[in-house]
């Protein structure tokens, strides 16, 4: 079980902002920027390249709520989204998940 299937279950604590039937999103514990939300579907998918034909819905959900959330933290003057793939994308925790970042002016790259 992932980091992220244990905060869904309430196996662990998270500051959860906000909760729909299909997504979760909390406070990253490791922020890289003054606001960094993740939203993290409930179905568990390991990463990105493996998303199916049949997940397209959720894939939109996840960013629709990354820019209601933007909105909801004021970073009216923008944010970033990001997905990280595989070990060299930054991926930590097998569990496709949406970072949502903002709050500074961040630069590019971003690696």
């Amino acid at each position: 079980m992932t980091l992220f299937e244990k905060i869904i279950s309430r196996e662990l604590q998270a500051d959860i902002l906000k909760e729909e039937r299909d997504w979760i999103a909390f406070r990253d514990i490791h922020p890289q920027a003054p606001t960094h939300i993740l939203i993290v579907p409930k179905k568990p998918i390991a990463r990105l390249e493996q998303a199916k034909e049949a997940d397209q819905q959720l894939l939109g959900a996840l960013l629709l709520a990354a820019v209601q959330i933007a909105r909801e933290e004021n970073l009216e003057h923008g944010f970033r989204i990001v997905i990280n793939n595989g070990t060299e994308g930054g991926e930590t925790i097998p569990h496709l998940h949406v970072h949502l970042l903002g709050g500074r002016q961040l630069v590019w790259p971003p690696g």
